[in-house]
């Protein structure tokens, strides 16, 4: 088993920055693969960024592509989401996902999000104009 818990969330204004950090715990020997989400209030959930826990290409959504940043620290056993340039419409509750055998690409789709292996709690962001 594998416990993922997220932090760095908070309070920032429009144009600011985060870093979100989700760190892993357990049997992270199994880990293939990473991701962010995020799910804003009365929304449906959508993939934010991937990456292969061995490195390799990342993916991101458009919404963030150029703005948000995955990168992973195998000997921390954390991934991180940097988050410049916020706007408004990325407040959400920012979710990280595992999984032992799904490729990064895979985290973008929407039948295979619900197939991954581990979630954490979330952690809140807010955006403010």
């Amino acid at each position: 088993q594998v416990q993922l818990v997220e932090s760095g969330g908070g309070l920032v204004q429009a144009g600011g920055s985060l870093r979100l950090s989700c760190a892993a715990s357990g049997h992270t020997t199994s880990l293939y693969s990473m991701g962010w989400f995020r799910q804003a209030l009365g929304k449906e959930r959508e993939f934010v960024a991937a990456i292969g826990w061995g490195g390799g290409v990342p993916y991101y959504a458009d919404s963030v592509q150029g703005r948000f940043t995955i990168a992973r620290d195998n000997a921390q056993n954390t991934a991180y989401l940097q988050m410049n340039s916020l706007k408004p419409e990325d407040t959400a509750v920012y979710y990280c996902a595992a999984d032992r055998s799904a490729g990064p690409l895979l985290y973008t789709g929407r039948s295979t999000q619900d197939r991954l292996d581990y979630w954490g709690q979330g952690t809140q962001v807010t955006v403010s104009s």
